[in-house]
This record gives structure tokens, sequence and C-alpha cells, in this order.
């Protein structure tokens, strides 16, 4: 027996929380449902001044419900969300699980070209996006997406009155595009599609073991994956994350019927991002109020929002805390409502972290570390117990962990060594959708047993706390986003010019804890200093084409020869010195 066996962790965690929670045999859209009718009346959205009612949100996605299920889409059908935070995204989400399919994030930041692949990959039959996604992205797509037939599209504004558009004077600020025909896709428009069908909610049953979620993330090669996850994956994930934040749950008492309604939280998460779509799904089905953040830059609506509505919980990635705190408003808030801050999807510089405990309260900043293939919780520090800066805390309930060497897979590190963390628990993807290669490359028998191989080099300590190391997948963090220097790599190769290219990350000295990306080159021919200026240009005119934004590399450097390891590879570890 190992030290992982005996688990060291479960000795740290708070009191209240319980090494074991029983596995569900529901749904999460009977929890939804609970939420959606606990009280009607109470607010289930903030949104640019306007409010959102849980019986507004009930009678709004049965309606998207309805029309889904006129339109032909069955049990398990994919339905794609191309849409920032807004209404909108959570009445589709909330129709698209009543109706008994699945949800399929799509963020507005991809490109055509990407766009093009998630829709295509995913097999999805209907679309929802803004109409200015529908000019810039759907209409420039490279190709057919044969099996999408029904788009829906909408605008930010769709939800907001013409008197709370005038007063905001958002009007001119709120993009818009033109929506015109495209071969083989009916097309309504939201307003249309609430206007025509009534709020009839279909009768379908989902067990636990259906898909809830299929949700995207980037690989080490090769296009982005879809992460299958179940809705035991979704629920389990939601009892440990409630079980976690809420202490003295009766023994007698539900999990999910504990403190309902109680909750205002402000996130500026977006639902396309795992941790955000279970963030909202957690405060959906327990009946709490959400703060929308449409666009996580515009820093003074948040604080603003916070100032008005005084939310519980704060839940960002640690640069947006950064923009916060570099807000002058953000340090004159009373936070004395705030009882728990979580931070995510990236590390948190140990200074930034203390400094943002100043502002809202010392002990209420808690980090913690997921990914998308664990729906997404895989550890959090206590919320009331003892936290170590820099430490992502301790396995979740039910969760078993292990760090193996990186080269095998197959031996077991030592404490305070680091290796490669290993995942068992029920929150774990069932597989990525139609790649069984990749499934079997990340989900992989150890000791006789099925581990998810998170790609994370980390390592533990004597109480169990987890620290991350480093990163197998060459990948990079830009913002709290994942960018993978694979997909960035590829683009560069098609400019005929490059010879070979390495994308590596570099610190971001305004954002500590996040990067910048760096493309090394080396061209095919000797290019003298005008050449290379109209190469970098046309380098970065072709990444800005086909690449989102955050992945684009922010450095360009030329080199005369690349470094290479014994077998041929390029060394990126003397790039990076």
């Amino acid at each position: 027996m190992t030290v992982y066996d005996d688990m060291p962790w479960l000795k740290h965690y708070d009191p209240h929380v319980s090494p074991e929670i029983p596995l569900p045999e529901v749904s999460y859209l009977d929890v939804l449902e609970k939420g959606l009718s606990s009280d009607p009346g109470k607010v289930a959205l903030h949104f640019l001044g306007t409010i959102c009612t849980y019986k507004q949100l009930d009678d709004l996605s049965s309606r998207f419900a309805a029309f889904l299920v006129e339109k032909g889409c069955v049990k398990g059908d994919i339905v794609g969300i191309n849409l920032p935070n807004i209404p909108q995204y959570t009445i589709a989400m909330t129709g698209i699980f009543k109706a008994g399919c699945v949800v399929s994030g799509i963020s507005p930041l991809l490109t055509a070209k990407e766009l093009h692949h998630q829709l295509v990959d995913s097999q999805a039959k209907v679309l929802i996006t803004l109409d200015a996604l529908f000019q810039e992205r759907l209409l420039k797509m490279p190709g057919e997406a044969s099996d999408l037939k029904q788009v829906v599209v909408t605008n930010v504004a769709d939800f907001l009155s013409p008197l709370k558009l005038l007063l905001g004077k958002l009007l001119k600020k709120v993009p818009t595009g033109k929506v015109q025909p495209i071969a083989g896709k009916e097309i309504i428009t939201y307003k249309q599609l609430i206007s025509q069908y009534p709020p009839q909610k279909p009768s379908v049953k989902l067990t636990p073991d259906d898909i809830c979620l299929l949700q995207y993330t980037g690989g080490t090669t090769g296009p982005s994956k879809g992460a299958v996850l179940t809705h035991r994956n979704v629920l389990f994930n939601i009892l440990q994350l409630v079980q976690l934040i809420y202490k003295d749950i009766p023994s007698d008492k539900d999990i999910l019927d504990y403190q309902r309604g109680t909750e205002i939280v402000c996130s500026g998460f977006p639902f396309f991002h795992q941790a955000g779509l279970i963030l909202g799904l957690t405060h959906m089905g327990l009946g709490n109020t959400q703060i929308l953040v449409p666009d996580p830059r515009n820093t003074d609506q948040i604080c603003n929002d916070i100032i008005k509505f005084k939310p519980t919980s704060l839940v960002n990635v640690p640069t947006l805390y950064q923009l916060l705190m570099e807000n002058p408003l953000f340090k004159t808030i009373d936070f004395s409502s705030v009882r728990y801050c979580l931070s995510g999807a990236a590390p948190f510089d140990v200074d930034s972290f203390r400094q943002l405990g100043v502002y809202v309260g010392e002990g209420k900043v808690v980090e913690l570390y997921g990914m998308t293939e664990t729906s997404p919780l895989i550890s959090m520090n206590p919320v009331y117990g003892k936290k170590k800066i820099g430490s992502v805390g301790l396995p979740a309930q039910n969760t078993r962990i292990k760090i193996v060497d990186v080269e095998s897979g197959e031996k077991e590190m030592p404490v305070k060594e680091p290796g490669e963390l290993i995942v068992n628990g029920p929150q774990v993807m069932k597989c990525y959708y139609n790649k069984p290669e990749a499934t079997d490359n990340t989900i992989r028998e150890f000791q006789g047993e099925k581990w998810l191989y998170t790609g994370d080099v980390a390592e533990m300590d004597e109480e169990g706390y987890l620290y991350l190391v480093d990163r197998t997948k060459d990948m990079l963090l830009v913002g709290g986003y994942n960018v993978y220097s694979k997909q960035i790599e590829e683009t560069l190769y098609e400019i005929p010019e490059i010879e070979l290219c390495a994308i590596i990350g570099v610190p971001n000295p305004d954002r500590p804890g996040s990067e910048l990306v760096k493309g090394v080159i080396q061209t095919v021919s000797a290019v003298d200093k005008d050449g290379r200026k109209a190469l970098e240009e046309k380098i970065m005119a072709h990444c800005k084409e086909n690449l989102s934004a955050y992945k684009v590399p922010k450095i360009l450097t030329f080199v005369d020869e690349m470094p290479l390891t014994a077998v041929g590879k390029i060394d990126k570890k003397v790039l990076r010195v």
C-alpha cells in the first residue's frame, strides 16, 4: 500500500465534508426541475439591469424545448450554444435539457475554421448563435456542417427592453450582424421562436448514464476533442462542490436541499468553459441567483453589480481578479456579504492571491483545480479550514489520485516527488466523442483499474495537498485559457517559408501566472532583415485569420538553426532557457 492509497487528504477535509458521497440515481434534469419550481418568483439572473425570474426561465426554456422537439430533435441529439454569458444561453441550455438533448458549448472566440471543426465533429443538429457571430463566423466557415439543420439567431440586446437600452445608452455598443439564408439550413430568430412556440415541456425521461454535456477541450495533437460527460458525471461534481462550500449540512438532509435559494453568485467564467458551466448548473439546480457577466473585461460593470447586488460568492480566473484589483472602484467595495472567492483555470501568483485576500477578507480566497474531462473538479482547498497558498488543494470526495512517473506512467512516485497526476472518480468523463484512440490514450489501465491521465505534472505533500509543477501536455496558459502549441504550430506550417517552428510560453510581465505566446521560427532559406519583417507581417496576418485572438503569437523570434534532441525532435527546453 502506498501513501496515495492511505489518502492522507481525508484527515484535512473541513469537518462537515464526507469522504464518500452516495452516487445519485437521478439525472441533472431532475435536479434542474426542482430548482426551477422551488421559488418561481425568485430572481434567477441579473443581466445589465434586467432580471429573469425562475418562472420566466421555466416558461422561455419550455418554448425552446418545444421548438427542438417540433424540429425533430430526439434524446441524445447535440445542440450547440455559441453565445457569451447572456440570458439566452441559460434559456437555451435549460430547454435543451428539457428536450432530452445534449448541450455543447461553443466559444464565441473561435475562428470560422475552428467553429466549422466543432460543428462537424459534434454532429450538432441545432445551433444558437449571435447575429454578429452568424455574419463573422458561420457565413465564413470553410465548409458545410451537413448535420446542422437549424440555426437560432439572437442578439445581446434581445432580452433587454427598448427603454433599458435607451437609458443604458447601449444601442451603439451592442454588436450586430446581418442574417441571411444558408442553403440547407432553416434560420429563425430567438424572438420569433419565443413568440411562435408554446411553453410546452416535452415528456422525456433521462437516466444518470445518458449524455448531459459534450464539452470541447484542446489536444496536444490535432484539433479539439469533445469530452462526453454523463448526467451522473455532472451531478456528482455538483454534489462534491455543494458539500465543499456549505458547512453543517444535517445528516438527514439532502445535500441539494440545503440552503436552497440563499446564494447570489457573481462569476466571470464563461458558460462555454466547463468551470463556468458547472457553476451555472449548480446554482440553477439550487434555485440561486446568478449575476451574468457578458464581458469580463468590463470591470466597471462587475464592480457596480457587486456593489448593487451584494453577492455571496465570486468565481473568476486569476487574470480577472487581477484586472478587478487594478480598478480603483474595486478597492472601495464592502465585501462583507462575500463568503468565499473561488479561483481556478490558471495558477494564482502568491502576491496577487494575498492582495485579493486583503480586499475581500482573509481566508476567503480558495484555489481549486480541474479539467474538462473531470466535469471539472478534481481538487480544492478547504473553504473553512487550512488553505495552502500555491496549492490546488485536496482531492475531492470519492476521488482517488496517484502521481506516477512521466516516462511510463506505471510507477508511483514518493511524496514531494513530481510526476503525472492520474485520477479515478465518478466525475471522470465517459470518453472523447467518436475518438476511441484518443480515449484509450487518456483513460488507461493502472493496477487493474481505469485511470484518467491528466497530462499535468504535480506533487503531493504529506498532508495530501496537491501542487501543480508543470505540464506534460505542451500547453500554455493565456489569461485563463488553455492554449495548445501544436494547433498554432500546424497553422504556422501552412506558410511555405517556414521550415521549422516551435511555440512556447513566456511569463506575461503584466499578468503574473499567465503566459505570452512566443513563436520561434526557422525559415527554409536565409532571410535578410527586410525579408524577415515582411515574413513576420505575413505570419501575423495568417495567424489572425486562422486562430482565436488569444492564440496568436505575441512574440516572434527567428533562429538560424532550431535546437534538436537526440531523436530529432525540437528541444523546447533549450528554447525556454
